[in-house]
């Protein structure tokens, strides 16, 4: 029983992706005076008695997301694109799921918790995660909303010390702060809800 967290680089697995990111923060670490770093995307695999679940965000790649556990939507740049799929994300509690690129994660993974309860609890919030605008600081919390967002937020407010957790060395996981300080602003003991039983999926 526990939480695993996992850190892929960027567009692990996909040139084009990795090559924007590595774009951006060439562009943001001019703008810092600093070094450009290495950028991670976070995944979780939590463990309880029902099974193994994959919790991650990813892009919306069709209309089967209860396949994959989804618990939740938002959109991606504006709100108003979230209209179309291709400007949609998705938060996936997948059981059995498969995190794209695992192979690649760097010092990972790291246990977060053994304790069934906190593994329960960061299942059981899921669907209380904020559907903020992907991309956007919409509640001027410093930094941009995002994937990393959604993991921090979700570790936080479990009640685990997500200050102690930092990306490999030389490595940035942008939008992690966001999702703490947004967390922080939240009632000290969120609403729990009972973890709905969901049929098990394979990956292909």
């Amino acid at each position: 029983m526990g939480i695993d967290l996992y850190w892929l680089p960027l567009g692990a697995g996909g040139n084009f992706v990795r090559l924007n990111g590595r774009v951006y923060e060439a562009i943001k670490a001019r703008l810092d005076r600093r070094q450009a770093c290495d950028l991670y995307h976070s995944a979780l695999q939590v463990y309880v008695p029902e099974g193994r679940y994959v919790v991650e965000n990813t892009p919306v790649v069709d209309d089967l997301g209860r396949d994959r556990g989804v618990v939740a939507e938002g959109p991606v740049g504006v709100r108003w694109a979230g209209r179309w799929r291709m400007f949609r994300y998705e938060l996936r509690r997948w059981r059995d799921g498969a995190i794209a690129d695992i192979d690649e994660a760097v010092d990972s993974p790291r246990r977060l918790s053994g304790d069934l309860s906190d593994a329960r609890h960061i299942l059981e919030l899921m669907p209380q995660m904020p559907t903020l605008v992907w991309g956007r600081d919409e509640l001027k919390a410093g930094e941009m909303w995002n994937s990393n967002s959604m993991i921090s937020w979700l570790i936080a407010r479990t009640g685990l010390d997500v200050d102690s957790i930092k990306p490999p060395a030389g490595g940035r996981a942008p939008g992690w702060k966001a999702g703490v300080v947004v967390a922080g602003r939240e009632p000290a003991v969120a609403p729990r809800r009972a973890l709905r039983p969901m049929p098990a999926r394979h990956a292909k």
